[in-house]
């Protein structure tokens, strides 16, 4: 049995994306085509890829893989960078976080612990060899929490103190 379960995993992406999503509504629409250095995500495309950045695990746990040598990486990739693409306004694209967060931590509610401690092998070549569905359901919430680094940068970018410091600073003041 594992010391963090299914509905740890939950609750746990869930606070991920609350965040990201309070993140997302702070930002002014007429900020979310600002990109701090060429060739770099926006703010909306960063937003979007984090929205459906959750289809890989989908599509491998989803159909319970048990190796990723039959997915096919190009067209995955590909139908993620045309998401990315279309035009979406603030409340659309916060709705798609909302709606996608929402229905990933309930996938991940429905896990059991056999299940999380499954090995998936991964494609030829690569290291380790294979690895957990814990461990890559874990790299979901992982992958988020470093994009949202980002745009916690971009907040600062076009001059915005982001929601979490903000609480951290009212914290360190009620202590002194």
């Amino acid at each position: 049995m594992l010391p963090y379960g299914a509905r740890d995993f939950a609750t746990a992406f869930r606070t991920v994306r609350k965040n990201t999503i309070h993140a997302a509504e702070e930002i002014p629409e007429t900020q979310y085509d600002f990109t701090p250095a060429p060739d770099v995500r926006s703010v909306r495309r960063l937003l979007t890829h984090m929205a459906f950045s959750d289809e890989f695990a989908r599509a491998v746990h989803g159909q319970r893989m048990t190796s990723l040598d039959g997915l096919n990486f190009p067209e995955l990739m590909a139908r993620l960078t045309a998401e990315e693409q279309k035009p979406r306004s603030k409340d659309e694209l916060i709705a798609v976080l909302r709606e996608r967060g929402e229905s990933f931590a309930t996938l991940l509610d429905g896990l059991n612990d056999d299940l999380l401690a499954e090995h998936v092998v991964m494609p030829q070549g690569a290291q380790p060899a294979s690895k957990t569905r814990f461990e890559m359901l874990l790299g979901v919430k992982e992958h988020e929490m470093h994009h949202r680094a980002q745009l916690m940068l971009m907040q600062r970018m076009v001059g915005l103190v982001p929601h979490l410091t903000r609480q951290m600073q009212e914290r360190f003041a009620a202590r002194r």
